[in-house]
């Protein structure tokens, strides 16, 4: 892979690479067009989550043409900045062993685990994204743009 020299690098990793780790990319990436944001999984799924690609429609960003990736893609490149996104209650999340100046994570549950009513799993999944979207943007505000220069 080829990184863009002078932005800023992130990568969002989670085991599946088909909801909470494509939402950050998505809000993160509308932050700020100098930052470059991917995000891969462990295991990647063979499609982004129709739910995940519906409330992010919802908040104004398509994420309906991304791909789930596997972290290996990944592995020779440098980053300014690893996070994992996974639920330590849930599942244990993946270990990035490459070339990385930060490692954060910041969990959130998997709302593609959630069972009840449509109505129920939609508003989960609603609350999940507002929940990247709120720490994602205080990551970017905190850590990010002052970088920016």
């Amino acid at each position: 892979m080829i990184l863009k020299k002078g932005s800023v690098q992130i990568l969002i990793i989670c085991t599946g690479n088909s909801c909470r780790s494509q939402m950050a990319q998505g809000f993160l990436q509308s932050f700020d067009k100098n930052v470059e944001v991917h995000s891969a999984g462990t295991f990647p799924a063979i499609k982004v989550n129709s739910r995940a690609i519906e409330v992010m429609a919802e908040a104004g960003i398509n994420i309906s043409k991304n791909t789930p990736k596997s972290v290996d893609e990944f592995l020779n490149d440098q980053w300014d900045y690893v996070i994992t996104v996974c639920d330590d209650a849930n599942e244990t999340c993946p270990v990035f062993i490459g070339k990385v100046k930060h490692r954060l994570h910041v969990g959130f549950e998997d709302p593609s685990f959630m069972t009840g009513t449509d109505e129920f799993i939609m508003g989960e999944f609603r609350r999940i994204r507002d929940q990247i979207k709120r720490e994602f943007y205080k990551f970017y505000i905190e850590k990010i743009k002052p970088e920016i220069k």
